[in-house]
């Protein structure tokens, strides 16, 4: 099974992740930050991952702990879970409409974390949630999965639409990418040998 859990405890934030890829998308999600929770709620249901996420953070000054925190233990729960990555597609990309937003996720599962955001907000909030921090989670996450992770809106005006639509097009990404290919017949999909 290509499942992890991972918990993280800081002075700011207490986090417990489990992520089982051969999901069917059911996620149990209780961050503290409401935005965060749907967003990961689509996440697990778009990547079809069963993922749980408890955290408990330093909320009292502001989000961005929690937010960040979070994206680091998935992005580490996620390594473990996809182990030397044999057999996988390795790389996906999904283009994501979200009513008047078009979206972009571009992904390698290489091992060499990179993180590229082509992505402009226009309000500094989406109700209680500050906009940045959505490129604070995508970051962390690439970061400590080995992803190379490109993000792009090509066009939007509504940011809820924007944030939504690029968890959900991570998530069709991820899901294309860690999908096993039985052609690859167990092998590390890369010349090197290694991931």
């Amino acid at each position: 099974m290509r499942s992890a859990q991972q918990n993280r405890q800081t002075k700011e934030t207490d986090i417990q992740v489990s992520l089982d890829i051969d999901g069917q998308g059911n996620s149990e999600i209780q961050t503290g930050v409401g935005f965060l929770d749907h967003m990961l709620t689509l996440l697990a249901k778009h990547a079809q991952f069963n993922l749980n996420v408890h955290a408990v953070g330093d909320l009292q000054i502001d989000a961005h702990h929690t937010v960040e925190d979070v994206g680091i233990v998935i992005g580490q729960t996620l390594a473990r879970a996809l182990g030397d990555k044999r057999g996988i597609n390795r790389y996906g990309q999904a283009l994501i409409p979200m009513d008047e937003a078009l979206l972009e996720a571009v992904v390698d599962c290489s091992g060499r974390p990179f993180f590229v955001y082509n992505v402009a907000l226009q309000a500094p909030q989406v109700g209680d949630f500050e906009t940045q921090l959505a490129e604070e989670f995508f970051r962390a996450l690439a970061f400590n999965a080995g992803l190379t992770l490109h993000l792009s809106c090509r066009y939007g005006k509504n940011d809820h639409h924007i944030i939504e639509g690029l968890f959900k097009a991570l998530a069709r990404a991820l899901a294309v990418a860690v999908r096993i290919d039985t052609r690859r017949q167990n092998q590390i999909p890369s010349t090197k040998g290694v991931l």
